[in-house]
């Protein structure tokens, strides 16, 4: 009887052991995003500066949809001067980077924006409508999203230079 009892207790952990040792080897930033390829959600959006911003108004141009917050540190503080550099350097290429506030403070993200120099577009999304849309869970979170509209990579994670410049490439 006792023999039964460890044999069953293997059994019932060897798959745990299994799912484990797959998680251990996927990446947790390549999430698959059922939207790559597909059309991306249409979103309106009121900035920081007082303007506005919609996906449709941005119809023609490469957009760079990237999803953030004042309190994602280390990793939203990482990516934003990468962000700030691709917009210097591509905006007069038809680049449109755009920042989404989630689930923030005004004042708190006003300041990470201040503090940080970024001169991109940054408006809140205070209902969470465009971070349901796009299935946001967590941020830093990186869309890129082609001059038709359709959706080219989804980024979950800081971006770095050389991910970002190379994304960009691809679509223009």
């Amino acid at each position: 009887m006792a023999t039964w009892k460890k044999l069953s207790l293997l059994l019932s952990i060897i798959p745990l052991l299994l799912l484990l040792a797959y998680g251990f080897k996927t990446n947790p930033r390549e999430v698959p995003s059922p939207l790559v390829g597909r059309q991306a959600p249409a979103f309106a959006l009121s900035m920081f500066d007082g303007s506005s911003n919609s996906l449709e108004a941005l119809r023609g141009k490469v957009v760079i949809l990237n999803f953030w917050a004042s309190w994602c540190f280390p990793a939203c503080y990482e990516e934003a001067p990468h962000l700030e550099a691709a917009w210097q350097t591509y905006r007069d290429r038809g680049v449109m980077v755009i920042g989404v506030d989630i689930q923030d403070r005004d004042t708190e993200a006003k300041a990470f924006i201040e503090r940080l120099t970024l001169s991109f577009p940054n408006g809140p999304d205070p209902q969470g409508k465009i971070s349901i849309d796009y299935g946001i869970y967590g941020v830093p979170e990186t869309f890129f999203i082609r001059k038709d509209g359709t959706i080219h990579y989804k980024h979950v994670g800081a971006l770095d230079a050389k991910l970002l410049k190379a994304k960009i490439e691809e679509m223009l």
